[in-house]
């Protein structure tokens, strides 16, 4: 079943700030359940017959550890030769640009998109299958998610983590059901997922939300965990009991 996703944006007070809704748009989906189509909000129970493309996000630094480029590159030529097309921030170094390269040698699909400020800063891979502009660093986010159908974070810093929780953050409020992996080179992430039971411990986050989250230190282990993603549905994040 196709269905296409269209991104809309209303003002709301849920978080604080901009509450974000979807419509339907070119993904092969296969549902699990009946879903309400005039509902704008919530595609709950849908899940990925078959994982077309992914966003990466990870750092345009290589960090201090050979073993980060390495894997980078290992990812890209895998998501390349798995026939996935790979949509990343646009940039020719670090993590980023070896990822590009892993995907460009294996023969791969890869779109960037980068916002016009960072187009120095960043320095634009100029070899990539597309390269989209956009104006803002949100835009980048939105465009992204429009053109994936899984996100996997690398290692990274504060631009990584940014990306990783607005998407984790949509997914909580419904307003996706993508699988979110974690690529823990390294060891690299388990400070966060200890980070993330420590929330659910103290009270702020609930327990199957942080369960859709997924980790591995391997490429082919997280690769299957997303191909075989199932998406949970979300209780309801804010009610009368919490407010």
């Amino acid at each position: 079943m196709n269905t296409d996703l269209h991104f809309e944006h209303h003002e709301s007070r849920l978080s604080g700030g901009i509450f974000f809704a979807w419509r339907s748009r070119s993904y092969s989906l296969e549902p699990n359940k009946e879903a309400n189509k005039s509902n704008i909000n919530l595609y709950l129970g849908y899940k990925i017959s078959v994982m077309k493309s992914v966003s990466v996000f990870c750092g345009s630094s290589e960090g201090y550890n050979e073993v980060y480029r390495e894997a980078a590159y290992k990812l890209g030529a895998a998501l390349a030769e798995q026939g996935i097309t790979v949509v990343y921030g646009g940039a020719k170094v670090g993590l980023m640009g070896a990822l590009a390269e892993g995907v460009l040698q294996h023969k791969g699909k890869i779109i960037g998109v980068v916002p016009t400020f960072l187009k120095t800063k960043e320095v634009v891979h100029e070899s990539l299958t597309q390269l989209i502009t956009v104006e803002t660093m949100h835009e980048r986010k939105v465009r992204m998610h429009e053109l994936s159908q899984g996100v996997i974070a690398m290692p990274g810093a504060w631009g990584t983590m940014d990306e990783l929780f607005e998407m984790l953050t949509w997914s909580q409020l419904g307003l996706h059901n993508k699988p979110i992996g974690l690529l823990s080179i390294n060891g690299y992430y388990e400070a966060l997922k200890a980070f993330f039971d420590n929330m659910v411990a103290e009270g702020f986050l609930n327990e199957c939300v942080n369960a859709t989250v997924l980790y591995s230190g391997s490429i082919e282990d997280i690769l299957a965990q997303m191909k075989n993603y199932n998406a949970p549905d979300i209780p309801q994040v804010i009610t009368t009991q919490t407010t």
